[in-house]
């Protein structure tokens, strides 16, 4: 790996600027991932070294970000952990959920051989990068994870009857995580393997309990991978969406970097978390749908916070949302790029 501003802000190293990248950035809203989604299906170009390798790499030529995450998506490891797994126009539909099952964990039947496509993907992505662009592994966070399982789709960004479960069920939620952990942390190490810079884990749904809750039954989880991340040499970003309050409570050791959702300030999230950690965020995603003098006033803002924060990574507060101009993307990226940091 070459010299690269992404790793090296991520390992505590003064650059002149912010690196950025976005989650989401690998589809939805570049023109050429849409031209390659009408003659293949998702799941195809998941599993197709060289589709998924191509998609990945994509965002690098055309928004001009400075790291590569990998094609992939969350619910490989309930797939891996013998659930049917469909993903459909409507999102991703299990089979056999476990809220009707009688006895979830006997439904699970671990084959971390169904990751195996995972890692000819990072192969194939390691020998065709750019020798300058990191690669960012990741997977799904336990509580996200187990979410989907539960309720069986993702219509519902709400997850009532998962929910339920967890308050219902604890001392069984914690076994259902457990096991979620394990076959995750063998991915994560899998994907180290394999060559990837960073990994980040997508906690996408951390604010649907209180933050108690999730430092009680989900944290452990957390704790566990970014430990493992950590004895590798491998950085650990922790992206809990909605954490909100609860982000004051995350340790060094939990992880290097934590993203912060568009719902808490980048000015309040500084003050709040241990300044071991480093940030990453956190501009809300709808922002782009703007005029162009609206999105730079707004970015101007991050100036004076990242003139003086060096262990910060310029990203969204989530993903970017479907049919968000490429144009405005591309904006932000050239601008992050170009303006004056201050941090002679």
């Amino acid at each position: 790996m070459h010299k690269s501003v992404f790793i090296d802000t991520l390992k505590g190293k003064p650059h002149s600027r912010p690196p950025v990248w976005y989650m989401r950035q690998a589809g939805r809203v570049l023109p050429s991932y849409l031209e390659l989604k009408k003659n293949h299906s998702f799941w195809e170009m998941m599993q197709t070294p060289e589709l998924a390798a191509k998609v990945t790499l994509l965002p690098v030529n055309d928004l001009g970000v400075d790291a590569a995450i990998l094609f992939s998506d969350i619910l490989v490891i309930p797939y891996a952990m013998g659930m049917g797994l469909e993903f459909t126009d409507n999102g991703p539909v299990f089979e056999d959920p476990l809220r009707t099952v009688e006895c979830p964990p006997d439904k699970l039947n671990p084959q971390p051989e169904k990751l195996e496509f995972v890692y000819r993907v990072i192969d194939e992505i390691i020998n065709t990068r750019p020798r300058d662009v990191p690669l960012i592994g990741f997977c799904g966070g336990p509580l996200t994870v187990l979410c989907y399982m539960i309720q069986g789709i993702g219509s519902n960004s709400m997850f009532p009857d998962a929910i339920n479960f967890f308050y219902k069920n604890k001392s069984l939620t914690i076994k259902l995580v457990d096991a979620i952990t394990e076959l995750s942390a063998e991915y994560m190490l899998g994907q180290i393997e394999h060559g990837i810079d960073a990994f980040q884990l997508f906690e996408t749904h951390a604010g649907l309990v209180p933050s108690e809750l999730y430092a009680e039954i989900f944290m452990r989880s957390v704790s566990r991978l970014g430990k493992l991340a950590k004895e590798k040499g491998v950085p650990f970003i922790f992206f809990p969406k909605g954490l909100g309050t609860g982000l004051a409570a995350l340790r060094p050791e939990d992880c290097d970097f934590v993203g912060i959702d568009w719902q808490v300030s980048i000015q309040y999230a500084r003050k709040i978390v241990n300044q071991e950690i480093g940030l990453q965020g956190n501009l809300d995603p709808r922002l782009l749908f703007a005029d162009k003098k609206v999105i730079e006033a707004v970015l101007q803002k991050f100036v004076d916070f990242g003139s003086s924060e060096t262990k910060w990574i310029f990203n969204l507060g989530h993903g970017f949302i479907p049919e968000t101009p490429f144009e405005n993307a591309r904006f932000i990226t050239d601008w992050i790029k170009n303006a004056n940091w201050n941090r002679d």
